[in-house]
């Protein structure tokens, strides 16, 4: 998930974490209460949920939304065939029945998904779900000239030549979702892929009721077929949901739906956004990026007990374009690898706290196949510290003895980014590598160095970003970074251009494989892979400093949400 989306959470004890229960005086939790455990676990109903933020939401539409706290967020009003466990941690990926009755009834070739809808699950107006209208949300997925913006693995899976046109151009629907009737609907994969049911459990394919459908603007006030509804919503200002009545519990077990209201507040200083939190005027913040330098310094010193710090999903990595010279030879990429001081990059980035622990290869710990022990280029040995002897050696090897001139392009809207790339350059001129760094602008991202042609007029040898999985595995994370398929003329994210067949090739075998452990050791392989042709170079697992208030009950950090809090069952006292 590029930049936002898509961890496996860091226990107690690794980061001295304290207790996990309010104490009769009313205090928080305690730090590191919401990691791997609940903080204040409590079924009380009642109150308003405040949540504040700096960033406003790519669309609310579930078929547009992009960002992964807007995916979580979605689950107040949306609910999906499948969804995720509500517990902290690695519980919460596995799959649960969410609107369907139970998970799916998969055919023996592993191509027919089926399932029964529960007869207890309605919209907002009371009118039932129907599995036509969990067909029609789906299919909004195909109308991209209308409703760009979202994940499209359901399309691309079901209809990879792209044949249907979408609800708006053809009215008869796709043929590979069949619904016999108003209670069944039936996948017809071409193609067997295990990671299917992950895909279905992603808000994209919540259900969409056609006469509902107010196509772009949608995401203005969409239909709630969750326990809670739009009252009303001012783009880049804030929103608030208020209960949905026709919702029933009892068709719905994963989600709390505790508070009476959940309010959301839109800012655009940072500061001000940690201020609102630390003052007790805000819950949470929406955004689950962590706060900044001096609200975080606050936080630990005085307010400790309110903090939890889970590493994420999310990895922090530079990347090496092979069309731009001298990173075609494997020797110069990994003469950078080697160069590069790791431990002042993470201290840029804030620290082991707020930076992340130092990262030794590109699968993040919440994807299935990472493997702490995948270091092929010793920076847990070396204690993240440069080998500039290694370095000088691959230089030699590369025909590029003295160093070589190279420009690094970073986001101007990611300050850690900025800074990574200042610590970047310095440690590289020590090894005769000149780094000039361009500072482009982050929402322009896709059409600057998603465009290859551009990436090699600027001469982008480096490019830092960030990446985080859409669901939890190989597929939802690596396919569009490392397969030769996903190399794009714009919109591009393997910005390394790879193209080889023994990554491709591992990626068909992971992916029609049904038994998730199985495919866990092929992406592990492909990983292995990846890391070995130094097309990258990782630098932190992303962690971060989350606030929670005082008022809050039932908080944890969820794998399935990419280490941030599972929203929908967090409560006020």
């Amino acid at each position: 998930m590029s930049a936002l989306t898509a961890a496996v959470l860091v226990a107690t004890a690794a980061c001295g974490g304290g207790g996990g229960s309010e104490d009769s005086e009313g205090k928080a939790a305690g730090y590191n209460a919401g990691v791997d455990k609940v903080a204040n676990p409590s079924d009380k109903k009642g109150g308003t949920l405040k949540y504040v933020g700096v960033q406003d939401a790519d669309s609310w539409d579930t078929t547009r939304m992009y960002y992964g706290f807007a995916f979580s967020f979605s689950r107040y009003y949306s609910r999906t065939l499948v969804s995720y466990t509500g517990a902290p941690g690695q519980k919460s990926i596995e799959l649960k029945p969410d609107l369907a009755k139970e998970t799916a009834k998969i055919s023996d070739d592993g191509k027919t998904y089926t399932y029964t809808l529960k007869d207890d699950v309605t919209w907002e107006d009371g009118k039932e779900i129907t599995s036509e209208d969990v067909k029609y949300g789906i299919q909004r997925q195909w109308a991209q000239k209308t409703l760009a913006g979202g994940p499209v693995y359901v399309r691309d899976v079901l209809d990879p030549d792209s044949k249907y046109k979408g609800p708006y151009e053809d009215k008869d629907g796709i043929d590979a979702i069949e619904t016999p009737d108003k209670k069944t609907i039936v996948f017809k994969l071409p193609e067997r892929n295990g990671d299917f049911e992950q895909m279905l459990a992603m808000p994209t394919n919540a259900p969409v009721r056609e006469d509902k459908d107010t196509k772009s603007k949608y995401g203005l006030k969409p239909f709630s077929s969750g326990p809670y509804k739009f009252k009303n919503y001012t783009p880049n200002k804030g929103l608030t949901l208020v209960r949905n009545t026709e919702w029933k519990r009892g068709s719905d077990p994963l989600r709390k739906a505790l508070p009476d209201q959940v309010k959301l507040t839109l800012l655009t200083n940072p500061d001000e956004r940690d201020n609102r939190l630390l003052n007790g005027d805000a819950d949470l913040d929406i955004n689950q990026r962590g706060m900044e330098a001096q609200g975080r310094q606050k936080a630990l010193s005085q307010n400790k007990e309110n903090v939890d710090n889970p590493q994420t999903g999310f990895i922090s990595y530079a990347v090496f374009p092979k069309s731009v010279k001298p990173f075609d030879d494997i020797h110069c990429r990994k003469a950078v690898i080697y160069g590069t001081d790791h431990k002042s990059v993470q201290t840029a980035r804030g620290g082991p706290a707020a930076g992340g622990d130092i990262a030794t290869n590109m699968l993040p710990p919440v994807v299935p196949g990472y493997d702490k022990g995948e270091d092929q280029y010793g920076q847990a040995k070396n204690g993240g510290k440069a080998d500039i002897a290694k370095a000088k050696e691959e230089l030699k090897k590369c025909g590029k003895p003295n160093g070589f001139k190279t420009t690094l392009a970073v986001r101007n809207t990611d300050k850690a980014d900025m800074k990574s790339s200042e610590a970047i350059q310095a440690s590289l001129k020590k090894i005769g590598v000149e780094v000039e760094i361009d500072a482009f602008d982050g929402a322009q991202g896709a059409s600057i160095v998603g465009v290859p042609d551009t990436v090699k007029r600027k001469n982008y040898g480096i490019i830092i970003y960030g990446w985080g999985p859409d669901f939890p595995s190989g597929q939802g994370y690596g396919l569009p970074l490392w397969h030769s398929d996903y190399i794009l003329d714009s919109g591009n994210n393997n910005y390394a251009l790879i193209d080889d067949k023994k990554i491709d090739d591992g990626f068909a075998k992971a992916i029609a494989e049904e038994d998730p452990d199985k495919a866990a050791d092929t992406y592990a392989e492909v990983n292995h892979e990846v890391m070995k042709g130094a097309y990258y170079m990782p630098l932190t697992y992303l962690k971060v400093v989350q606030w929670r208030s005082d008022r809050l009950t039932n908080v944890y950090s969820a794998d399935a949400f990419s280490g941030w809090y599972d929203f929908v069952n967090i409560g006020v006292k």
